[in-house]
């Protein structure tokens, strides 16, 4: 497969079982577009206005600095609700204070294009948006890697998918999280606080990853082997491994599991595992996974056990983050007479397309 990063640097565990399908990836304008869904609907009335943005080939910081330096308006001022990828054509929308209304009614630039407006009361903040929905094109498709792919995506939008961090969190060489690690166990000093603060973040989400990745892989045993000789090769008691194979989830649950209700909502221990591990396949509640750090909840018994190595306690701020996530509205076409396919879908907010294609190729 050729593209422009590698979309599983880190080795990280699948948990589809297909063989790889070698298709042509590439993140640009043409193949690749992201559509923010905003959280809530906008007001129509207030001292801001949120200006819908069409843009290409910059980040979202790249636009924003332009449009600021345009308008006369401070970069702080403007507020979005996430960042967007660089390689791609992206639609989101952004706050701008009521007083530059003139400056953006007459904002041109050959990448970026304002497709509406609207008053509203609030500047848009970080995280303020329910999710994105993606447009991906893959090239070089023959017939029966379409019928691959197309089985991949009934299995996905039956069980979705592992929430893993995708490669834009580690940086343009992959390696941000080593710098975070350097960092956390004193080998390394970083006076600037956006950087420190962007490897400590890249580390958080590696060991987030790694737990998830031995996760699957635990559950790939679980599902392939009878109980004794998982017992043998991941250590768990007989009667353990029948209820975990009794999940008809692929991705196993276990005792002491701090669950989310799906798509939003309290985390909570998983006390009862086979009605939540049941709950969890009708995509009503989600397991979550570690962001260590010193005020965060954390899972127990069983759970806990397979947590505990990635948990470090260095990091000032950790949270939980769900370990699986459902695409949502997946569509697809497959045009025979380009080989190409064509696909769509949500995630939620904090979700990487790049790990859908990820999963479905390998």
């Amino acid at each position: 497969m050729e593209e422009n990063t590698n979309l599983n640097k880190h080795n990280l565990q699948y948990y589809l079982n297909h063989s790889k399908i070698d298709v042509l990836f590439k993140q640009n304008k043409d193949d690749f577009v992201v559509t923010e869904i905003p959280l809530y609907d906008f007001t129509g009335e207030g001292e801001h206005i949120v200006v819908k943005l069409r843009k290409k080939d910059l980040s979202t910081w790249d636009a924003l600095q332009i449009i600021a330096d345009s308008i006369g308006c401070k970069l702080r001022d403007i507020g979005y609700a996430g960042l967007k990828d660089k390689n791609a054509m992206t639609i989101q929308h952004i706050s701008i204070p009521k007083q530059f209304e003139e400056k953006i009614n007459s904002f041109t630039h050959e990448n970026i294009k304002f497709l509406e407006t609207i008053n509203h009361n609030n500047k848009i903040r970080i995280g303020h948006l329910k999710g994105n929905k993606f447009f991906i094109r893959l090239k070089r498709v023959s017939v029966m890697d379409a019928k691959k792919i197309e089985q991949a995506l009934g299995k996905i939008a039956t069980y979705g998918i592992p929430n893993y961090f995708g490669v834009q969190r580690f940086g343009a060489y992959g390696d941000n999280h080593e710098k975070g690690q350097q960092i956390v166990e004193g080998t390394l000093k970083e006076k600037r606080r956006n950087l420190k603060q962007m490897y400590l973040n890249a580390y958080q989400s590696f060991l987030f990853n790694s737990w998830l990745s031995k996760r699957v892989e635990i559950s790939k045993l679980i599902d392939a082997f009878e109980p004794k000789e998982i017992c043998e090769k991941v250590g768990l008691h007989q009667d353990i491994v029948k209820q975990l194979k009794a999940q008809v989830h692929p991705f196993k649950m276990l005792p002491g599991e701090l669950m989310s209700h799906y798509p939003f909502g309290k985390i909570f221990i998983a006390e009862e595992l086979e009605v939540e591990s049941e709950k969890f396949y009708k995509k009503d509640r989600v397991p979550t996974g570690l962001l260590p750090g010193k005020r965060v909840k954390i899972s127990e018994g069983l759970a806990q056990e397979f947590e505990k190595e990635f948990d470090k306690k260095t990091f000032e701020d950790g949270a939980r983050r769900f370990a699986w996530v459902f695409p949502d509205e997946i569509e697809s076409n497959y045009k025979e007479d380009k080989n190409w396919f064509e696909l769509s879908f949500t995630l939620p907010k904090g979700s990487y397309a790049t790990q859908v294609i990820s999963e479905i190729i390998h």
